[in-house]
């Protein structure tokens, strides 16, 4: 997939639909509706489903289309702040000081100074998505959030508030743009509701037939219609048999969820007007005659994300 130079946000859902075919995505209008709002309203998004889906593909799809950089932070148990954010080349430090004792100097505060300057930092990605960069804010990808624990979570959700870090010996460091934040997960254990509400939410599912189809056809092009129906109706049958299997145990996975204490609070919130506010603004455009037909598409999107 080629880079292509910077180009503006899309104006509309149909306009992001088409953003994301350009890379051979072929996206419904549900997730082109999420997309849509998260890059007018410069929210995170939080794209939760099964392993193999393409929630990783998209923020690669949103880079590579939009011409902006990918800083991918990939997510494993026991991720602290040094891998995540920023930490100091201890190395290089030692020796630049070893280095200054041998010319004689000892001025402790000016050596101090020195080896805890930029020359030494090692930026992480979380730091990176932070600096300017001439081709517009990039996309920085946070991939399976739900293999960390939930100290860095908290972390996170703080960054995410305003988009910034504060490292004790230089500073805050602050985005003079915001980036755009895709965050996946796998669902191998619940992430917290704080969270997803800061971001806007959507669950990405396995593709019907027609649509898998349609990208079969699209990523191998050539390929004759018998041998593509016959792969995808391979694979939809492995799904049908897999969900068969594993339906008693999800439905009584989800009704223990339902009655959760913190699952019925969390199904009687109503969103918060502010949250209404922001999503209305962001579905400013599309225009009188598809405010019904966009509305409906966005209801979960609102009900859900906007109640931060």
């Amino acid at each position: 997939m080629n880079k292509t130079s910077p180009r503006p946000l899309p104006a509309s859902i149909d306009g992001t639909v088409d953003l994301l075919a350009e890379a051979d995505y072929l996206a419904d209008r549900s997730l082109g509706t999420v997309l849509y709002l998260a890059l007018k309203m410069g929210r995170p998004i939080f794209l939760e489903g099964e392993a193999g889906v393409g929630k990783t593909e998209i923020a690669k799809v949103l880079a590579a289309t939009l011409g902006r950089r990918l800083i991918r932070l990939q997510c494993y148990e026991g991720l602290d702040i040094a891998a995540a954010v920023y930490e100091w080349n201890y190395a290089a430090q030692m020796i630049a000081i070893r280095a200054a004792e041998a010319e004689g100097e000892h001025d402790r505060e000016r050596l101090e100074h020195d080896v805890f300057s930029e020359r030494f930092l090692i930026k992480r990605p979380l730091l990176q998505a932070l600096e300017a960069d001439t081709a517009g804010a990039p996309v920085l990808l946070i991939d399976e959030i739900d293999r960390t624990d939930e100290a860095f979570e908290a972390f996170l959700l703080e960054v995410l508030a305003d988009f910034q870090v504060t490292i004790p010996e230089l500073g805050t460091v602050k985005a003079e743009h915001t980036p755009i934040v895709v965050i996946t997960s796998n669902r191998t254990r619940e992430v917290h509701d704080a969270l997803k509400r800061r971001c806007l939410y959507h669950w990405v599912g396995y593709p019907s037939a027609e649509r898998e189809l349609a990208i079969v056809r699209a990523k191998v092009p050539g390929v004759s219609k018998r041998l593509s129906e016959q792969v995808v109706g391979f694979v939809q049958g492995a799904w049908r048999r897999r969900n068969a299997r594993l339906g008693r145990r999800a439905f009584r996975t989800r009704r223990h969820r339902a009655r959760s204490s913190d699952g019925v609070r969390y199904a009687r919130r109503a969103p918060k007007i502010s949250g209404r506010h922001r999503a209305a603004r962001g579905l400013q455009g599309q225009g009188p005659a598809r405010s019904g037909e966009v509305g409906a598409e966005s209801g979960g999107v609102i009900y859900r994300s906007c109640t931060s």
